[in-house]
């Protein structure tokens, strides 16, 4: 490990994680622009959609590898330039094969991205001796929320969408640059886990668990602006709040959660989570106007915003499963869930409704509170 200011380290990882959450906000508040100016079906925009997920599933086993090889800060920098750079190409992108396309290359980077920076969370977390992941994550959703409050703010101004991704993606490019020059110059251990499915029964619940909550998230990710512009009516730039309220709520929820964790315990948190996550929905598809929607979308944050922590937290406690393998299992299909959920969503609103889609994904969010018993089973072991 190199010799480094550990508080500027800390300070440099947040940067990645608050990029990472920008540029990915920059992009799904400005879908609803994109989807008119190519005058997408919802089916078709779901079909396009797909380019992320593929991208992750190309980009896990190869993460991993390159990681193990080269360490988690070279992967970061190249990651994460590519993951802004690419950002303006969605808004050239003239058909939706091309948007498909480029969104290969933007769910490549995003994993690549994602990857490396916990990589570099969990050396700096050993580094102070004491839990702070959940610090990192908020600022993820911190900068969610920047991202969706400008994306709105650009939707307002008339400015569009390729205007809006080229300042997004200059200003996290210079962010970017400062960062890069204090990451942690580590190697992880060769050989280590970079794709694996679940096998062990309790493992298998974790990753149910985290597969729902990651295809809520990316539900709300990707069709929350949809939903209030097309479904309720609202205009673009209230729109672009559907992801910011979800955001302020994840950052809220994150920065407490060690806390919550510590006093009411993981299986009770998880239990009440899913419970808020499908009152959020409900509530959102009860409602007629665009502020009841975004309270339950502030509920649906808080209900998903500990899941992801607490369910890593209880796969590094499985019985008979090497910690490593049971995190990239339980991750694998989280990362699943959030980058394949977001077209499910299209192809069954084409078939049926959006409201039914996200009535589906409410189901799927009392599956958590049924399955959180499991957090305190691996807690047993």
């Amino acid at each position: 490990m190199a010799t480094r200011s550990l508080p500027t380290t800390r300070l440099a990882v947040t940067a990645v994680f608050f990029v990472c959450g920008l540029v990915t906000a920059a992009w799904v508040a400005r879908i609803p622009a994109i989807k008119e100016a190519l005058e997408l079906s919802a089916g078709a925009l779901g079909l396009a959609l797909t380019g992320m997920p593929i991208g992750l599933v190309l980009a896990m086993p190869v993460t991993g590898w390159t990681i193990a090889r080269v360490g988690s800060r070279s992967v970061v920098v190249w990651a994460s330039f590519a993951f802004s750079l690419i950002l303006p190409l969605l808004g050239l992108a003239p058909s939706a094969l091309w948007l498909w396309l480029v969104l290969l290359a933007f769910g490549f980077a995003s994993a690549a991205m994602d990857i490396s920076m916990n990589a570099q969370a969990v050396e700096v977390e050993k580094a102070y001796k004491r839990p702070i992941m959940s610090n990192f994550h908020a600022f993820f959703s911190l900068g969610g929320l920047v991202g969706a409050v400008l994306g709105g703010w650009a939707a307002g101004m008339g400015m569009g969408p390729l205007a809006f991704f080229l300042l997004s993606a200059l200003g996290s490019s210079l962010l970017l640059l400062w960062a890069m020059r204090h990451l942690l110059a580590v190697t992880l251990e060769a050989g280590a886990p970079g794709f694996a499915i679940p096998r062990n029964a309790v493992l298998l619940g974790l990753g149910v668990i985290i597969f729902c909550t990651g295809l809520g998230e990316g539900a709300m990710a990707d069709w929350s602006a949809v939903y209030l512009r097309e479904v309720i009516g609202s205009s673009e730039a209230l729109a672009a709040w559907g992801y910011g309220a979800f955001s302020l709520a994840m950052v809220l929820g994150r920065l407490s959660g060690d806390w919550l964790t510590h006093r009411v315990g993981p299986v009770r948190l998880a239990r009440v989570g899913g419970l808020l996550a499908a009152a959020g929905l409900g509530g959102a598809l009860l409602a007629q106007g665009p502020l009841p929607v975004l309270l339950g979308f502030v509920l649906v944050g808080l209900g998903y915003c500990t899941l992801f922590p607490l369910v890593f937290s209880a796969a590094g406690r499985v019985e008979g499963v090497h910690p490593g393998v049971a995190l990239a299992s339980v991750a694998t299909l989280g990362y699943l869930g959030f980058l394949a959920g977001p077209p499910l969503i299209g192809w069954i609103a084409q078939l049926s409704s959006l409201r039914f889609s996200f009535a589906v994904v409410a189901v799927l969010a009392l599956c958590i509170t049924a399955l959180a018993g499991l957090l305190g089973r691996s807690r047993a072991s």
